[in-house]
């Protein structure tokens, strides 16, 4: 089983990508000194009048190499890709945060599926969100997006309507342009648009359906084959349409493995798992417990042996002290669980009292830190 963190400090990430891309727009001064050594990791050193940034929601670059033979022109692009890290939890509004940012997760604070809103006591989504939470006050700092704006970039972000101006996209992604489409194919033509338009510009592409495909069916399905096939046809449909001075990056947010529902821990069925849980926030892989006062060390040790093997289970704060978010800003420190529950492959956590049976019914899954769910690719190509 690994037990290490993401390698914040010496590993290509995720956060890195749009300050290497500012960097290549000439909007370099945007960013500190960090930040731009930094994104020199990434090798994107061409000057480009637009940079496109293509995230493939559950594309990991394990997944995209072992099933390469269905995506001819992204198995084009393989031979000189790289490789990033998407931190912990591999999970999207983690990794969308840290993209929007630049930030690792402990300083952008969004660190899971749900998380406690310290204030109020209460677990949200933070995709979905909660009306009751000021997505710019839990995501205080100026996104990569405001910042490239305030530098005369022109920012665009192509994603569906219903995420425009909320929630997640307002706490990390805000700034600069949204075009809402529902199909792939009309994003796609979206940002053949944007390219050709003069001046210099950052376009933003989200798709999000293989990501859905592996969560109902399993990455070893032929409906995912299928999902990452028409994707695979449609970048090729971007790529073609691409000016000589436009660089497009494509990269994901998360990879991905399959759970068998035999080979998980439902806590409806395991009282002594409740006992001492005041609430249960994360995701399958990677669970936030946040414990009843002085329950901390009974609950710790009724995890660790229920799980065995399969699981870490870690204290607040030894998951902080080891490294997993990267350094934690002290005012959001609360938000984590008060014990982690980072699982093995092939292993995870549900709850059927408190799930709704389309979570329950799932098979694929991610927020782990196996390599299949981490290793993300970085995929380039010059118009």
């Amino acid at each position: 089983m690994r037990t290490a963190p993401p390698d914040y400090a010496s590993a290509a990430l995720l956060s890195d990508l749009v300050p290497a891309a500012a960097i290549a727009l000439g909007a370099g001064g945007i960013l500190d000194d960090g930040a731009r050594s930094r994104a020199a990791r990434l090798g994107l050193d061409t000057e480009a009048r637009v940079a496109v940034v293509v995230l493939i929601d559950g594309m990991g670059s394990r997944l995209l190499r072992g099933r390469a033979a269905h995506a001819p022109f992204l198995r084009g692009l393989l031979s000189g890709a790289g490789t990033l890290s998407a931190g912990f939890p591999s999970t999207t509004a983690n990794s969308l945060s840290s993209l929007g940012t630049g930030m690792l997760p402990g300083a952008h604070g969004v660190m899971g599926y749900r998380l406690l809103d310290p204030s109020r006591d209460v677990v949200f989504n933070q995709l979905t969100w909660d009306p009751e939470v000021d997505p710019e006050a839990w995501v205080p700092d100026a996104t990569l997006f405001e910042r490239l704006a305030a530098a005369e970039v022109d920012v665009v972000s192509l994603g569906e309507p219903k995420f425009a101006g909320r929630g997640l996209n307002q706490a990390s992604l805000r700034g600069g342009r949204f075009r809402g489409s529902q199909t792939l194919a009309e994003r796609i033509a979206h940002a053949r648009e944007e390219v050709r338009r003069p001046g210099r510009r950052l376009v933003y592409l989200y798709w999000g359906a293989l990501d859905r495909t592996g969560h109902v069916h399993g990455v070893d399905s032929w409906e995912w084959l299928e999902e990452l096939e028409h994707l695979d046809g449609q970048l090729s449909e971007l790529a073609s349409a691409l000016p000589p001075d436009v660089e497009l990056l494509v990269t994901a947010d998360h990879g991905m493995v399959d759970v068998p529902h035999g080979a998980r821990i439902d806590l409806a069925d395991e009282p002594d798992l409740r006992s001492g849980v005041r609430a249960v926030g994360g995701e399958p892989r990677a669970v936030h417990l946040y414990t009843e006062p002085g329950a901390q060390d009974e609950v710790c040790a009724a995890y660790r042996s229920a799980v065995g093997d399969r699981a870490l289970v870690l204290t607040r704060g030894d998951a902080i002290a080891q490294g997993f978010f990267g350094p934690v800003r002290p005012a959001i420190r609360e938000r984590i669980g008060d014990l982690l529950v980072v699982c093995d492959d092939g292993f995870g956590i549900v709850d059927s009292a408190h799930d709704s049976p389309a979570a329950l019914a799932l098979v694929g899954h991610h927020g782990g830190i196996t390599e299949r769910e981490l290793d993300i690719p970085l995929l380039r190509l010059r118009g």
